[in-house]
């Protein structure tokens, strides 16, 4: 197999979605942030058949519990998932009753599944600062080891591959804000796939550094191109078996697998992608950039 340099038409693709994201941001339709880092009430319920989503807003309406949001899911429709913004934490079990009281009138067998969760406007500030946090320090952290076992170059490329992957993760989070929520399980899911990302970058990266040393002379875009060809069985073999599992779970587990699941389908295709096509391609460009001011100054 042939392998060519398309890091160009690869980062143009990358810099579309993450475009996209920014401006359906703009215009409002953002991040669907649940309530791990919203805030509010959240409650979860199986009405034992086909939810009609009217008659739950009525039922909120007729209540005045000011904003929420209700997420219809389960294999039939059957399952639904209520938000609400503003709520003190004293009046959480009074509401919860009362809004059992008008689901059960017309769905008498409706049953509560999972606990009640309420988190405040403090907590979801502090998740949320401290995802950012855990994020920039893992990307530091591999970009020390990586310049310490390889070169400077091959850190700032890793790095640069960490930060599109993330990118390309909250760019779909926006995209398919309808299908799924930000909840503390996708800070598991970025940083599984920090790791996952790092992992396929590093064994390519590992395999450039041997081809350089057997071709001196040899362009570094030619040694990325043989390093990625050499090390393609082992990453379709491993992204194959992975994706089998994940792709599983996201059809078969419940709504909070399935908030875990998305995003690790999506980071692990996006880590193949930009650990193949474009990482070891940014470490070529930063090289022959080096080795050209190395001859200026000679």
């Amino acid at each position: 197999m042939v392998i060519k340099n398309r890091s160009r038409i690869c980062l143009l693709i990358s810099a579309a979605i993450i475009i996209a994201a920014v401006l359906l941001t703009i215009f409002g339709h953002g991040i669907n942030l649940g309530i791990d880092f919203d805030g509010g009430l959240s409650m979860q319920y199986d009405v034992k058949t086909t939810v009609n989503k009217a008659v739950i807003e009525t039922a909120l309406d007729k209540m005045n519990v000011g904003s929420y949001v209700v997420t219809v899911q389960g294999a039939n429709d059957n399952e639904i998932n209520v938000r609400i913004k503003d709520v003190a934490k004293d009046d959480i079990q009074n509401l919860q009753a009362t809004f059992e009281n008008e689901i059960k009138a017309e769905y008498p067998e409706a049953a509560s599944i999972g606990d009640v969760s309420y988190v405040g406007p403090v907590a979801g500030a502090t998740l949320v600062r401290n995802a950012v946090i855990s994020v920039l320090l893992a990307s530091l952290l591999m970009l020390i080891y990586i310049a310490i076992r390889f070169d400077l170059n091959s850190g700032l490329s890793a790095v640069f591959g960490l930060i599109h992957d993330v990118l390309i993760m909250l760019s779909f989070m926006v995209i398919f804000r309808s299908f799924i929520q930000m909840n503390s399980s996708f800070i598991a899911a970025a940083l599984t796939i920090v790791g996952y990302s790092i992992n396929n970058t590093i064994v390519i990266f590992d395999r450039i550094r041997e081809n350089a040393k057997k071709m001196p002379t040899a362009p570094k875009e030619e040694v990325t191109n043989i390093s990625i060809r050499e090390s393609l069985g082992r990453t379709i073999c491993t992204t194959v078996t992975t994706l089998i599992t994940i792709v599983a779970l996201c059809i078969l587990g419940v709504a909070s697998i399935r908030e875990f699941a998305l995003p690790i389908i999506v980071g692990i295709l996006s880590g193949v992608y930009s650990a193949n096509m474009i990482n070891g391609y940014i470490w070529a460009w930063l090289e022959e950039k080096r080795k050209a001011r190395k001859a200026a100054k000679a």
